[in-house]
């Protein structure tokens, strides 16, 4: 069963009367033709490859461009030095969200939530989470699934391309399936979970995609923490019992809307913002070769 809607979603979790993870995960074995066991698998090995990528990162290593590498390491020993401004729990967030965007970079097999580019607010957001309040990987997994529900949902009513919609499609959609998953970690109901995806969006609309020289590394890395730092709020005020205003299906058709308004230069072909200012210019001239 494909949704093209959070409100179907949460309508068909309510007739069935299944919790929200279960559903997500009964309809994407059923999509793929696969058993509920092997789905549950395969979601348990995407966990485990974000451990993995988040452990095998080397604070020594850098990108062929030399654009990243060693910033999650000076994150980390700011928040453990105990000069963080908001202490070690959201120091480890901020860290974690980096250390996985310079994977990326740096080549290392990651997982893309829901893109590569956007590969580092999920685990950041999970894996301090899970450590914070020793969860098993049981509830992490279920976490995944919640997620990936209103992740297919954004994709099928609008995007989660850069190219097509802009980085709010990237970042701004990893930021909102982290915000969901924060709330169903922390004993949110599926309408708190809504209003977080809704909430998350909206404070990402109309972001831009404007890596310098193409690359997915300026500012998209430190856009992770940004968007990693986005779900924590979210979460926040969803469980605090606060409300988006507007539906969260009308957020993602006004989001899908400024995404098709936004010009060429401002969706992941380095021409505009970011990407037009003279450094980043004069670094693709040099990294290139060429004008």
């Amino acid at each position: 069963m494909v949704f093209y809607s959070v409100k179907q979603l949460l309508q068909e979790a309510e007739s069935r009367a299944l919790p929200l993870w279960q559903l997500i995960l009964d309809a994407s074995a059923e999509e793929s033709g696969i058993s509920p066991e092997q789905s549950w698998d395969m979601m348990s090995q995407r966990l485990q490859a974000m451990r993995l990528a988040d452990s095998s990162y080397d604070p020594a290593q850098r990108s062929k461009s030399g654009l990243s590498g060693g910033d999650g390491e000076k994150m980390r020993l700011q928040y453990e030095s105990g000069r963080s401004i908001c202490g070690d729990f959201v120091g480890s967030v901020l860290s974690a969200a980096l250390r996985m965007g310079e994977c990326n970079a740096c080549m290392h097999r990651i997982v893309a939530a829901p893109t590569a580019g956007a590969c580092g607010v999920m685990p950041a957001v999970l894996l301090p989470y899970g450590e914070k309040y020793g969860l098993k990987d049981d509830a992490l997994i279920r976490a995944l699934y919640v997620s990936a529900g209103f992740g297919a949902v954004i994709a099928q009513r609008a995007s989660i391309s850069g190219a097509e919609a802009g980085c709010q499609a990237e970042i701004g959609s990893a930021s909102a399936m982290a915000a969901a998953a924060l709330v169903y970690l922390h004993g949110g109901d599926n309408e708190q979970m809504a209003n977080a995806v809704a909430i998350a969006l909206k404070n990402m609309m109309g972001l831009v995609c404007d890596p310098v020289a193409g690359l997915v590394e300026v500012p998209c890395v430190k856009r992770n923490a940004a968007g990693a730092m986005n779900a924590l709020t979210a979460a926040e005020l969803a469980l605090a019992g606060i409300v988006s205003r507007v539906p969260v299906d009308e957020v993602i058709d006004a989001m899908r809307a400024v995404g098709e308004a936004l010009p060429s230069s401002l969706r992941e072909t380095g021409r505009g913002g970011i990407a037009a200012s003279p450094s980043a210019v004069a670094f693709r001239e040099k990294f290139f070769g060429k004008k």
